[in-house]
């Protein structure tokens, strides 16, 4: 749904069951951009890293000392829909990161048996 909202930086976004794999092998990473509201209302992709869209520059600048992300580890980014985590995949893809996929949204997260976690 709204696959023209997911620009994509390389090939298509690896299956749900794979980016679980991957995160349990420390080869991926798994960013929730959505706001902080939204995830007390619905929780968040179990394991996922929380970075609201608004403050993913700041909190993923790769010169900055206290980088929530690790370069040269793939990121799956998602949001509620797709849009946000697709401008956040395009950002992260400026700033130096790569591989970078838009998997859509926590939706699309669960549709591929990913487990949620509440904050």
């Amino acid at each position: 749904m709204f696959s023209f909202l997911r620009p994509s930086t390389g090939p298509a976004c690896p299956p749900v069951s794979e980016i679980v794999a991957a995160m349990a092998r420390g080869e991926m990473q798994l960013v929730d951009v959505r706001d902080t509201g939204e995830l007390r209302a619905s929780g968040k992709a179990k394991g996922a890293i929380h970075i609201s869209l608004g403050l993913l520059a700041l909190k993923a600048d790769p010169n900055a000392p206290d980088t929530m992300l690790k370069m040269g580890v793939p990121v799956v980014l998602y949001c509620a829909s797709g849009a946000r985590s697709g401008m956040a995949a395009q950002m992260l893809a400026r700033m130096g990161y790569g591989p970078v996929w838009n998997l859509g949204g926590l939706g699309d997260w669960i549709a591929g048996g990913g487990q949620v976690e509440r904050v």
